[in-house]
């Protein structure tokens, strides 16, 4: 760290990713990647003639994806914004709705970048502790009167909140935002967008690198009233207009294109999801019930970090936490009929051995 960093950052505690080690071949199971390549469309949308319009600015509205998401998901263009992944989409939220005498409210086991993207606006915060078996108690959010994110599907636990419970978290902070992060909803939530016609504060992000395969292209969207909208955009504006490059907005539009490719890959992934719970339950593992593309897991006994070290001596990678609640626990992203049953297949040893 150099003497020329700005003071109000020497303190910042960054957000740590997913490992991506190099040192090997590794059926990884840490970072939450979808195990299915994007649909064929979108490979022949990113041709030779495309790759040449680099030379081009990408469109800082990006019209045509921002209607072909209106039109999927059934609201107004001026509903939908777009940015360089949903990790800057919440970032913008917390400097746009927080801070400024508005406090921050969120779980104190969620998403890690919440904490950061606080830190980093000098935003003052609360963390909800969950409740004893990991679930989200609404309750705790009403009536706050502050900018509440929640993650729905929940990370790391793949929990979730009922429609209706963050519907009264809406009615009872009205004069602050609530962004609702679904980055996992496509693997078997309910998504909330519906109520942004009724609820001029809810503010729903979502992300492409999940559900439709493009963890690597960078590409998130929020769906909101228009006046929040507006908001993000005056902030974009005020960055970078240019943040969704070129090959990422085709590679979106194509996406989109082909809706119905995605919705059965994340069927087979809920699928896989429930079959490698079932099988790890009889192993005698308890797992949480997720509705994302990851579980939550422990074994009574065993460290989780023991369990995460034996596998990727296996070649296999997971996620370890060293929150204290969660440290016996790991989280297992959920991949191919053939990758899951490697992976039961190693842990099932290392629990025999004990």
């Amino acid at each position: 760290m150099s003497k020329f960093l700005n003071n109000k950052y020497l303190t910042l505690d960054t957000y740590t990713p997913g490992e991506q080690p190099q040192d090997m071949q590794y059926i990884k199971l840490n970072t939450n990647e979808s195990p299915f390549p994007p649909a064929p469309n979108v490979l022949k949308a990113i041709n030779s003639r495309e790759i040449e319009n680099l030379r081009l600015y990408s469109d800082p509205e990006c019209q045509n994806l921002r209607e072909k998401l209106a039109g999927l998901y059934g609201v107004s263009s001026d509903q939908v914004y777009l940015s360089n992944g949903s990790d800057d989409i919440l970032n913008f939220a917390f400097m746009a709705f927080s801070g400024n005498g508005t406090q921050a409210a969120f779980p104190d086991i969620s998403y890690g970048f919440y904490k950061v993207f606080a830190n980093l606006q000098g935003t003052q915060y609360t963390e909800i502790p969950l409740k004893e078996d990991f679930s989200i108690d609404y309750q705790e959010y009403c009536n706050l009167d502050k900018f509440i994110v929640i993650a729905n599907p929940n990370a790391p636990t793949g929990l979730t909140l009922s429609i209706s419970e963050i519907e009264r978290i809406l009615k009872s902070n009205p004069n602050h935002v609530v962004v609702i992060d679904e980055a996992y909803v496509d693997f078997g939530a309910e998504s909330c967008y519906p109520l942004i016609n009724r609820y001029e504060n809810l503010l729903v992000v979502q992300t492409f690198s999940k559900s439709r395969s493009m963890a690597g292209a960078r590409l998130g969207f929020a769906l909101g009233p228009k006046e929040l909208i507006a908001d993000l955009n005056k902030i974009k504006y005020s960055t970078n207009p240019y943040n969704v490059n070129r090959m990422t907005l085709l590679a979106g539009e194509a996406t989109i294109d082909a809706n119905d490719y995605y919705l059965e890959k994340c069927k087979v992934i809920a699928q896989n999801r429930d079959y490698t719970t079932k099988e790890l339950e009889k192993q005698g593992f308890k797992v949480l019930p997720s509705k994302a593309n990851f579980i939550l897991v422990k074994y009574e006994g065993i460290e989780g970090k023991f369990i995460y070290e034996q596998l990727k001596k296996s070649g296999i990678l997971i996620r370890h936490f060293s929150t204290f609640r969660i440290k016996d626990y790991n989280r297992i992203t959920i991949g191919t009929k053939e990758q899951m049953n490697v992976f039961l297949r190693e842990v099932n040893k290392i629990v025999s051995e004990g």
